[in-house]
């Protein structure tokens, strides 16, 4: 089937208390890894691109990887810029036929956060694609954009964010941190039920790489529907190609490096469907 937009499978998960899984992509082995393991679950599934992604492989480049995959799928098949850094950006992956698009403007002031997602999601909305908001900082470091701190989204400026922008999901903060955590982290789950109790559209938790399956679930029963996975994917699949080349060190075929990462990735993937819920939600 054709890629579709987030709106329906993130409305379906929140009314069925399940996430739907979002996975960043780096590669087509990656992309096609994460898309075959949605196939063998029969799970809804969004595939990801940071702006230091799309830069290293361009907009249209990964758009024509997933639109590719997505037709022989039998599951649905989002592909969503994840972190969109600007305006600029987000008008870009809508042109190149990104079918959902988060604007990332968590570092601004609470009224130039809004000025800038409601722009963003105003254009979006008028070529009928999803839009994705952050409101709290995530700690660590996405790209170039870095939080030292943690800065929990306050559940009532949710709420007003949520209505003055018109995004179809929220992104929140309660003490996640993007990249792998050096301690572990103290998660304030209950304010993933305060925010859910104001605001109508699906949550979405970022920072989950490296995160105990215990902790995932309980985001995803308390209103989380959308969990974002990135730095373990890019762990998997390189860890996969170290051990063939410390094994068969005279390895210089690249499918051959390919073929044991796209492995690594799916049964990763595959592991964190389960965990969010999803698997078999699309039959």
């Amino acid at each position: 089937m054709s890629l579709v937009t987030s709106e329906q499978m993130l409305l379906d998960a929140q009314k069925g208390g399940y996430a739907v899984g979002a996975f960043n992509v780096e590669n087509m082995e990656m992309l096609k890894a994460v898309v075959a393991a949605a196939e063998e679950l029969r799970a809804p599934v969004m595939l990801q691109t940071t702006p230091s992604t799309v830069k290293y492989g361009t907009l249209e480049t990964y758009y024509a990887m997933a639109a590719a995959e997505a037709e022989k799928a039998t599951v649905p098949v989002c592909l969503h810029l994840d972190h969109g850094s600007s305006y600029e950006l987000v008008l870009q992956a809508i042109r190149a036929g990104y079918t959902s698009v988060m604007i990332d403007g968590s570092h601004l002031d609470f009224e130039s956060n809004i000025a800038l997602t409601k722009r963003a999601a105003d254009a979006a909305r008028a070529c009928n694609i999803t839009v994705e908001g952050e409101l709290g900082k995530v700690g660590g470091k996405e790209d170039d954009l870095e939080a030292e701190a943690d800065n929990n989204t306050d559940p009532m400026q949710a709420k007003e964010f949520v209505e003055r922008t018109g995004v179809h999901s929220l992104a929140i903060g309660i003490g996640t941190a993007h990249g792998f955590y050096a301690t572990t982290p103290v998660l304030d789950k209950e304010r993933i039920s305060e925010v859910k109790e104001l605001v109508s559209v699906p949550l979405v938790l970022h920072g989950a790489s490296g995160l105990s399956d215990e902790d995932v679930r309980e985001c995803v029963s308390r209103g989380m529907c959308k969990v974002n996975f990135a730095t373990e994917l890019r762990v998997a699949y390189t860890d996969a190609g170290k051990k063939l080349l410390k094994e068969h060190p005279d390895t210089f075929d690249p499918k051959k490096l390919g073929t044991v990462g796209m492995e690594a990735v799916k049964q990763f993937v595959k592991n964190r469907i389960l965990v969010c819920g999803c698997d078999h939600k699309a039959d």
